[in-house]
């Protein structure tokens, strides 16, 4: 295979891979909320995180020893499409019966879904690494390329949704639908993935259950410089799925407040929100030139005010003129929020430990992150701040305030956490790291 056709494969790969996720990960909360789940939509999101706590060690460790990496990542779309297929089934007969959606039959399927498709996000950047280097290309200057057809993917998918009609001014971000869609696009993976350059087994892998869960990399806290990055990026982490959850929904209420009502931004959340996404592809390539400028903490401060300003933005923000351009305004800073603290954040523990230690330590990066702080975050904000906020039984006018106070706590919150870092994170000085971000 020559290294374009591998290239073109791979990309392919990462743009159905991301795809699947984009097809309802924005819209969900919007149709959840839309049909009698409003109180319940944190789950939903809470979920992703403690699956990913302990399932793509377990995956990663059944593609090591048993599983040829392809071939598992084949099984887990398999698994993850079919069950978010039967949960867009068991949605349309529950509203097809009782014109409303009842939570434990579709969060199971659900669940299961997202327990499988979570580790599909590791596995399909192994699988790119192991065909980038059985042909000799760099997975450090060949992979970015390949990685950014993941975002356009995820973009694709959402605009789709956002705009492709079901029929009576119904589109599929509305409906039971975008189960489908993201179902659809994971079997079809299934299948590609087949197709994929094969991956070795080890026969002999020594990796524990305890080393890959990233148990071992705890010993970083003695260092409490890595203690204090750690449990700041768990901090942030409480902030990763916060808008995922409930932007769309928050945005998509404007429609049924009578001077908004009908508003293009107001029918369209799932469309504006993709400019998160846009600007998310756009900041990966101003890290580099960051990270020389204003160094390690520089840059991992400018994420942390960045979601300052992403949840103050939604605070202020509504979808008539001028009161979008702060909703755009909180889709753009989301690249610098999201990209910055994640990219620098995993560079910064990459240079900071052992090389025997690294794949533990990245483990534990995004265990804080993405798992554990990300579960905590979305089921605090769910429970205890929009569901004691935005009554749904309450006016519409009482339930907008109750948005806006709801991202000014958000706001309030991630500004305390800045402040916290810029005294309490010390940046390393004549380190590898800094050696790593002048080269």
């Amino acid at each position: 295979m020559n290294n374009f056709t591998l290239k073109a494969q791979l990309s392919l790969m990462n743009f159905l891979q991301f795809a699947v996720w984009g097809a309802y990960l924005i819209s969900m909360g919007m149709f959840l909320g839309s049909n009698g789940l409003g109180d319940k939509v944190f789950w939903f999101y809470t979920v992703q995180g403690l699956v990913s706590i302990f399932m793509p060690a377990l995956i990663g460790i059944v593609a090591d020893r048993w599983i040829p990496a392809q071939k598992t990542l084949s099984l887990c779309h398999l698994i993850a499409g079919a069950s978010m297929i039967a949960a867009g089934l068991v949605a349309s007969q529950q509203l097809v019966e009782t014109g409303t959606l009842q939570f434990e039959p579709l969060f199971v399927f659900y669940t299961i879904s997202v327990a499988f498709y979570m580790p599909t996000l590791g596995l399909s950047n192994a699988v790119a690494f192991n065909g980038l280097e059985k042909n000799g290309l760099s997975t450090v200057s060949d992979f970015p390329p390949i990685r950014v057809f993941g975002t356009v993917g995820f973009i694709c998918a959402e605009l789709f949704v956002n705009f492709v009609s079901l029929g009576d001014g119904v589109t599929i971000q509305h409906s039971y639908t975008q189960f489908y869609v993201s179902g659809a696009l994971s079997l079809l993976l299934s299948g590609y993935s087949l197709t994929l350059p094969k991956c070795p087994i080890k026969q002999n892998a020594g990796k524990g259950l305890a080393e890959a869960l990233g148990l071992k990399a705890f010993k970083l806290f003695k260092s409490k410089q890595m203690a204090i990055f750690f449990i700041f990026s768990m901090l942030l982490g409480v902030s990763l799925q916060i808008t995922n959850t409930y932007g769309s929904t928050f945005i998509n209420h404007f429609n049924s407040i009578p001077e908004f009502q009908g508003d293009f931004w107001a029918e369209n959340p799932t469309f504006l929100i993709s400019i998160s996404q846009c600007a998310e592809a756009l900041c990966i390539l101003l890290i580099p030139m960051c990270l020389r400028k204003f160094g390690i903490k520089g840059v991992m401060l400018m994420a942390m005010f960045a979601w300052v300003l992403r949840f103050g933005f939604f605070g202020i923000g509504n979808t008539a003129f001028p009161g979008y351009i702060f909703l755009i305004l909180s889709c753009i800073v989301y690249g610098v929020a999201f990209d910055f603290f994640n990219v620098s954040g995993g560079i910064y523990v990459d240079t900071q430990t052992d090389p025997a230690q690294r794949s533990s330590a990245q483990g534990l990066f995004m265990l804080m992150t993405n798992g554990i702080g990300a579960s905590i975050g979305t089921f605090v904000a769910g429970k205890y701040v929009v569901n004691k906020l935005v009554n749904q039984e309450a006016p519409i006018l009482e339930q907008s305030a109750g948005w806006t106070d709801s991202w000014l706590i958000f706001a309030a919150y991630a500004l305390i956490v800045a402040v916290l870092f810029f005294f309490m994170f010390k940046a390393p000085k004549n380190t590898s790291t800094d050696a790593a971000l002048h080269k």
